[in-house]
């Protein structure tokens, strides 16, 4: 609630919008990207649910803080990670800061910087969290590989 004035009217209209449901939440958000066409897709608080929570692709999802030595280690590799499935139709590399943006799930715990979740295409409130492998091309690929409902082949498996 934000009103600009604050009295009993203000409260009631606030109360009984809230009871027929009519109240959207305030999401804490950095803009939408007008180009988010690079490897890695850039997430915001007002575009998780449509590009993470989109049942059609499976998403890798970083949270990350601008200012984590962590994060900042990880980010070539990061970009590395989406360039290798770039041309997967249904895999989505995507970050996002989440000192910048809310993240309105509650399935999608962040304690720590950088945390990572792949979110399976079928069960989005369901994430797997990447946790206890080394943060590299190779244990990523094969965290991704190991969890991901729809791969098409690579030339080495021909």
């Amino acid at each position: 609630m934000e009103p600009e004035e604050f009295d009993s009217d203000v409260l009631r209209q606030f109360v009984v919008a809230f009871k027929k449901g009519k109240l959207k939440p305030i999401v804490k958000s950095q803009p939408v990207p007008k180009n988010n066409k690079g490897p890695v897709k850039v997430v915001v608080g007002k575009t998780f649910d449509t590009i993470v929570m989109d049942p059609k692709n499976d998403v890798l999802i970083e949270f990350y803080a601008p200012w984590c030595g962590h994060c900042k280690k990880l980010e070539p590799v990061y970009t590395e990670l989406g360039k290798k499935y770039k041309n997967e139709k249904n895999l989505i590399i995507a970050k996002m800061d989440a000192t910048a943006n809310d993240v309105m799930n509650d399935h999608y715990k962040v304690e720590g910087f950088p945390t990572i979740y792949f979110a399976p295409r079928d069960k989005k409130n369901n994430p797997i969290k990447f946790e206890g492998g080394d943060r590299d091309l190779e244990h990523l690929s094969k965290f991704i590989e190991e969890h991901a409902t729809k791969l098409s082949r690579t030339k080495e498996e021909l």
